[in-house]
């Protein structure tokens, strides 16, 4: 583990960085509109604030750049590292770098590549703490509800914690790829339920996917169709009163076009999901691009807030008629939603 006094160096070095604020100069421009440095991005920024020794170095970076570079960037960081892997004792939640990262690198993101809207903003309480339920999709880092949590901010200056998939916090991809202990440090849960407990009770204002993984997991031909719904959330919204925000995202489905979810490969991998399409081609040659996403334009409707708490000790067979009532809604809804845009086109 990393001691005591490394872990104040290195609070006390993000703490005079963020006074100082990190500049998106020309090569992060460069990286944001070419694919394979997306991953530079994200790690420029983390080192922008933390003494990070185990993290990649500059030509490192530029061999995510060239076809194949970077199994050559994984070989001289494993051999720099004394052939281990990197260490992840950081730190958690960090609401200050949070806050850094949003305005300094997803602001650019979000605004001039995902083109991300909210729309029916009146339907936005005023503070949490609050549920937000919202389709998940797109098969791909999840960029969907990234930018809404920024959108979210941006609106309400509300702090957003997604609830996240136990592989995006401790799975070899995200030890090597990005920061350590990335996703805690951002803020997302563990899609747990004690962990999600912990976070209702606390207060806090979650973003959540009522489909699970089954949402992108469901491939391109089921786009726009919502999978079966689990039943925590509602659970949750009862015991604490805590109300449930539905929000219909339209975009998101094309942030990872034409793909199939390869159940063994996935199985085998462990991985929420294993997207197959032809962009799958170019990840070979460019694997930094494993946490890029195609452009697209990500358009948020708001719903009425939705109070109607039920009993706590409701029997799992009312809780699931309820889930699915709730998941006919947000269908009826997106549909609609889809249908009208398809009528501007035309």
């Amino acid at each position: 583990m990393i001691n005591q006094p490394s872990e104040n160096l290195i609070n006390l070095q993000s703490e005079a960085n963020i006074d100082q604020g990190y500049k998106f100069n020309w090569f992060d421009w460069f990286c944001l509109w070419y694919p394979p440095g997306w991953l530079i991005l994200l790690n420029r920024h983390w080192q922008h604030y933390h003494q990070d020794p185990d993290g990649w170095h500059w030509l490192e970076y530029l061999l995510f750049l060239i076809p194949g570079g970077f199994y050559l960037a994984f070989i001289s960081r494993w051999l720099r590292l004394g052939c281990r892997s990197p260490r992840t004792e950081v730190e958690e939640f960090n609401p200050n770098y949070q806050q850094a990262f949003r305005q300094e690198i997803l602001a650019p993101i979000v605004q001039h590549y995902f083109r991300g809207e909210l729309q029916q903003v009146e339907n936005l309480p005023s503070t949490g703490p609050i549920i937000v339920a919202m389709n998940h999709a797109g098969m791909s880092f999840p960029w969907d509800f990234i930018s809404l949590g920024y959108l979210l901010g941006e609106t309400r200056g509300w702090v957003a914690h997604p609830i996240a998939e136990g592989s995006l916090f401790e799975h070899p991809w995200m030890v090597w790829w990005l920061p350590p202990k990335w996703s805690q440090v951002l803020g997302a849960v563990r899609a747990e339920l004690s962990d999600f407990e912990a976070a209702v009770a606390q207060g806090k204002i979650l973003l959540y996917a009522p489909e699970g993984v089954r949402g992108p997991r469901k491939g391109w031909g089921k786009r726009y169709q919502l999978q079966k719904f689990d039943v925590s959330f509602l659970q949750l919204s009862d015991r604490y009163h805590i109300p449930i925000l539905p929000v219909v995202c339209i975009g998101s489905e094309n942030l990872h076009p034409w793909t199939i979810n390869l159940k063994r490969l996935q199985q085998l991998t462990k991985l929420p999901f294993c997207p197959i399409s032809p962009l799958m081609f170019a990840l070979i040659l460019f694997p930094s691009m494993g946490v890029w996403a195609m452009r697209t334009s990500l358009r948020y409707f708001i719903q009425p807030v939705e109070k109607d708490f039920g009993i706590v000790a409701q029997e799992r067979k009312v809780l699931y008629q309820r889930a699915k009532q709730f998941q006919e809604r947000l269908q009826f809804r997106l549909s609609e939603l889809l249908n009208k845009n398809l009528r501007v086109v035309e």
